[in-house]
C-alpha cells in the first residue's frame, strides 16, 4: 500500500527541552544480554577464583573493577575518563555488580598497582576463556598466527623505546606480540614489549610460553600449525617448532646469504597457484645453518611499479612486472594450497585492526608499564569474550577453508554495538517486576529475541 507524503513526514516546530532526571534510562540495553552470558559461563566465579587474591585491592572489589573495565571497552570507551559517561546508567551498574561506579582516577590508581603476579593471573584467565571457546568449536587442528604490532606512546611512558615505528619513526612505542588462533578467531596470548625489540629475536620465549599454555589447557593433543612472517625466519625458532613436531609456514626474507635471487634466475618452470600467481619449489642449502630447507618461491604479476617496503632486514626483489616472495614450510601440501594457507594470515591483521580501532588496544592509559600491559590484556579479554558471546548467540557458521578462516561469521565490535550493545532502553517496574523496555523497532526486537532465546537454550 502506498502511503501519502503527509504520512511520511513531520513538522519540527521547536527544539526539545533537555532534562536530566530519569534514573531508569540506559544507553546500553544490550549489556543485559551480555550479563546473562557472563552468568552462563560463570565470569564472576572465575574472577573470584583466579584474580581476587593477586590483583590490586579496591573498595569496589576486584570483581567490580575488572567487569567495569571490560564493560568500558565493550561499550566503546577508549579513555579512563569515559567511565564518567557510564555514570548513572542502571544497566552498566548491574552488569558490573556495583551500586556506584568508581571515578576514572580511582581506576587509574588501581591499574598503576599491577605487578607481574597480577598480569600472570589475567593471562591465566584469558587462557581459560580461549580454551573454552576452542573446545566449543570442536577443533581438531590449531592454526596459530604469531606477530607483533606497534603501539605509539608518549615520551614519559615507562618501558617505551624508539624502534620500528614506520609512521612515527621518532616516537617511543611498545611492540606487543600476540598469538591468534585462526579457526576459532580468538587471541591466545599477548605480551607487551619495548618498541626497540626485534620481532624474531625476542619471540622464542613467547613461543615457548605459548606451548606451555596449550599444555596447561589440555590443547596440546591437537595438531598444531603456525604461520609467521619473515622476522621469525630464525634457526632457533624453526628448530624448536620441529622439536615439537609443529607444522609451520614462515615467510623467507631475501637475504643475500640465501641467494634466492640466483635460484629464481635459474628457474625455467613455474606452476600456477592462483590468479596471476605462480610458484616453484626447491630444497635450499643454508650454509650458516648446515642444513637444507624446503622453500617454495612465488611470483605475482603486477601492472605497475610497486612501493618498496623495507622492514627489518627484508628485501623485495621486484623487476617491475613480478613481485616475489618465498615460504619455508614442512607441511605436506602443494604450493597452491600453501599459498592460500599463507594468505589466511590477514585474519590476524584484521584482529589487530579491531583491537586498535574497535577496542582501545592502541591507547595508553598510564605512564606505568604494568598498568599499560594490564590494559592490553583487558582488551584481549574483551575481544575474546565478545566473540564467545556471539558464538553463544548463534552466529552463522562457516565451512573450513584453505585460509583457515574462523568457523563462525563474527560481526565486528562496531556492528555488535550498533545492533545490540548500545541500544537505548528504559527500566520500568510493572507489578513490581523489573522490565527493560527497548522500544518497538522490528529489527532491534528481532536481534534481542534471537540472542535471548539462544542464551536460554544454552543454559
Amino acid at each position: 500500500m502506498r502511503l501519502r507524503k503527509s504520512d511520511l513526514r513531520q513538522r519540527v516546530n521547536a527544539d526539545l527541552t533537555l532534562r536530566y532526571t530519569h534514573e531508569g534510562l540506559t544507553s546500553h540495553a544490550g549489556l543485559e544480554l551480555l550479563r546473562r552470558y557472563f552468568t552462563l559461563i560463570g565470569v564472576r566465579h572465575e574472577i573470584r577464583r583466579l584474580l581476587s587474591k593477586d590483583l590490586p585491592r579496591s573498595d569496589f572489589g576486584v570483581c567490580g573493577m575488572v567487569l567495569l573495565i571490560l564493560v568500558l571497552l565493550i561499550t566503546g570507551g577508549r579513555r579512563l575518563r569515559h567511565i564518567g559517561f557510564l555514570e548513572s546508567d542502571p544497566v552498566v551498574a548491574k552488569c558490573c555488580g556495583l551500586s556506584r561506579l568508581p571515578s576514572p582516577y580511582s581506576v587509574g590508581r588501581w591499574l598503576a598497582k599491577f605487578n607481574d603476579q597480577g598480569l600472570d593471573r589475567l593471562q591465566t584467565w584469558n587462557e581459560q576463556v580461549v580454551a573454552r571457546g576452542i573446545q566449543a568449536c570442536g577443533l581438531r587442528r590449531l592454526t596459530l598466527d604469531v606477530d607483533g604490532s606497534v603501539v605509539s606512546t608518549g615520551l614519559q611512558v615507562e618501558g617505551a623505546r624508539r624502534g620500528f615505528n614506520p609512521h612515527h619513526r621518532k616516537v617511543p612505542s611498545y611492540y606487543p606480540i600476540t598469538a591468534y588462533e585462526a579457526n576459532s578467531g580468538q587471541l591466545l596470548r599477548v605480551h607487551n614489549r619495548p618498541g626497540n625489540v626485534h620481532d624474531g629475536k625476542a619471540s622464542l620465549d613467547f613461543i615457548e610460553s605459548l606451548g606451555l599454555q596449550l599444555q596447561r589447557t589440555d590443547l596440546n593433543d591437537l595438531t598444531w600449525e603456525c604461520r609467521m612472517d619473515g622476522a621469525f625466519f630464525r634457526r632457533d625458532v624453526i628448530e624448536r617448532l620441529e622439536e615439537w613436531e609443529v607444522e609451520y609456514a614462515i615467510k623467507v626474507p631475501f637475504y643475500q646469504w640465501l641467494d634466492l635471487q640466483g635460484l629464481i634466475a635459474g628457474n625455467r618452470q613455474w606452476t600456477p597457484a592462483a590468479d596471476r600467481v605462480e610458484y616453484f619449489g626447491a630444497s635450499v642449502w643454508v650454509e650458516a645453518w648446515e642444513r637444507h630447507l624446503p622453500v617454495t618461491v612465488y611470483r605475482k604479476q603486477t601492472h605497475h611499479q610497486t612501493r618498496k617496503n623495507y622492514q627489518l632486514d627484508l628485501f623485495d626483489p621486484d623487476d617491475g612486472y613480478w613481485e616475489y616472495s618465498a615460504v619455508v614450510s614442512n607441511k605436506a601440501v602443494s604450493g597452491r594450497t600453501l599459498w592460500h594457507f599463507m594468505c589466511g594470515r590477514g585474519a590476524h591483521e584484521r584482529a589487530y585492526a579491531e583491537l586498535k580501532s574497535g577496542f582501545a588496544f592502541g591507547c595508553v592509559p598510564s605512564q606505568r608499564y604494568y598498568a599499560n600491559s594490564a590494559w592490553q590484556l583487558f582488551n584481549v579479554l574483551a575481544f575474546n569474550l565478545t566473540r564467545g558471546f556471539q558464538s553463544a548467540a548463534g552466529v552463522e557458521a562457516r565451512r573450513m577453508n584453505r585460509k583457515r578462516s574462523p568457523q563462525r561469521k563474527y560481526a565486528s565490535i562496531q556492528s555488535l554495538r550498533f545492533d545490540c550493545i548500545n541500544r537505548a532502553g528504559l527500566i520500568t517496574r510493572p507489578q513490581g517486576r523489573g522490565t527493560l523496555d527497548i522500544g518497538t523497532a522490528p529489527a532491534v526486537r528481532e536481534v534481542f529475541e534471537k540472542i535471548d532465546l539462544a542464551l536460554q537454550n544454552a543454559a
